[in-house]
């Protein structure tokens, strides 16, 4: 063990996620990106599929419809919602486009949203013809809660888009606190939970929460799920509404579906609430802040997040004349180490240059971390 390293709580929860999940080919150490699914999720998924080919697509989606609903509730419950307020759809992006076709603002209306938001959802924004308008943050990029405050008493934005813990940073957003302000002034507050969900507590009263399956919940790619509280769910307007009976909500799923995509989801997450959220969120931050000590100043690269921020996220500057594509590529090649270059254009209002995302998830050990740094 390296002597800049505090020993990982709960490694009887690393042992466990690594005992139920294939064999790596390398060192995944990129979670953000998508997770590794457990042998029981990629069971479940290939089951139904089997199913469909049995019985028929629809005939096997009804006989899975009491597990989809068990999913829903145990999804909707990790953001303080109930079965009724969610949605499958495709993706995290698929979820925010569901989201704001059924919204129907009036076009020009102003959202705010960090200055560091994630490029493709600023683009979905003005596609619907809403004007991005940035959050006031301080030095880190951290939403200002005074300026919001400010912001909210005397010019409010028609709601607030809040990036939990962005793709090109680590940096955990005060959420909890954003909602209380956003509560207090009647403005909508919705959270892109891409690398929270499984990773940090998103039960923080937001109004609408979207997610993909496949980054800290370990679930398949080509599912996401989008949760809405009533009172903004009652706003929205589907294209064709549900029959009387189901949920509002349900309107906004897509019927053409990998529905063993969401099977294999279900699995995923009731393994996430066997293992406690709290358990996990404790082994993510030691993760992260063992990264941060581990990586900071090697062969010049330079850590861009707080070392004990609570997130397992960990972003590097490059040294100069340094090619983060290329340290990507020879990591993979050379060492069989997984992790991802990041360009700025993936957060413009932000980044200024390119930087390598580590990310790695609760099976990760200390020896991944100090073959990371030897790497470098």
């Amino acid at each position: 063990m390296s002597e800049h390293a505090d020993p990982l709580p709960h490694d009887d929860l690393g042992a466990s996620w690594r005992a139920v999940r294939p064999r790596p080919a390398g060192r995944h150490l990129d979670s953000a990106a998508c997770s590794r699914q457990s042998s029981r999720a990629l069971d479940a998924a290939a089951h139904h599929a089997r199913h469909e080919a049995e019985l028929g697509g629809y005939v096997a989606e009804a006989a899975a419809d009491d597990l989809l609903q068990q999913g829903r509730s145990v999804l909707g419950g990790l953001v303080g919602m109930a079965a009724a307020d969610v949605a499958f759809v495709e993706s995290a992006q698929s979820a925010l486009v569901a989201l704001l076709t059924g919204w129907r603002l009036p076009h020009g209306s102003r959202v705010a949203c960090l200055p560091g938001e994630y490029a493709p959802n600023v683009a979905q924004l003005r596609a619907f013809g809403l004007r991005p308008e940035p959050l006031p943050v301080d030095a880190l990029g951290r939403a200002d809660l005074d300026g919001l405050e400010r912001l909210l008493d005397d010019d409010p934005p028609q709601f607030v888009h809040l990036t939990h813990i962005g793709s090109h940073r680590g940096l955990l957003q005060t959420a909890a606190e954003v909602a209380f302000l956003c509560r207090e002034a009647g403005v909508p507050l919705v959270i892109d939970a891409a690398q929270s969900l499984g990773h940090a507590d998103v039960d923080v009263g937001a109004d609408a929460v979207y997610f993909p399956a496949r980054k800290w919940l370990a679930g398949p790619r080509g599912v996401g799920v989008l949760c809405v509280r009533p009172s903004l769910a009652g706003r929205l307007t589907p294209v064709l509404p549900e029959p009387e009976g189901v949920p509002p909500l349900r309107a906004f799923e897509s019927g053409e579906a990998h529905v063993a995509g969401r099977i294999g989801l279900v699995v995923a997450v009731g393994e996430h609430v066997a293992a406690g959220p709290h358990r996990v969120r404790e082994r993510l931050a030691a993760l992260g802040r063992a990264t941060r000590k581990l990586t900071d100043g090697v062969h010049g690269w330079e850590v861009v997040e707080p070392v004990d921020e609570p997130t397992a996220i960990t972003t590097l500057r490059p040294p100069d004349g340094i090619d983060v594509v290329a340290t990507r590529t020879r990591m993979l090649s050379e060492h069989g180490i997984v992790v991802t270059a990041i360009g700025s254009e993936r957060a413009p209002g932000e980044l200024t240059g390119p930087v390598l995302r580590i990310s790695p998830h609760v099976d990760a050990t200390l020896d991944d971390l100090e073959s990371l740094a030897a790497a470098l």
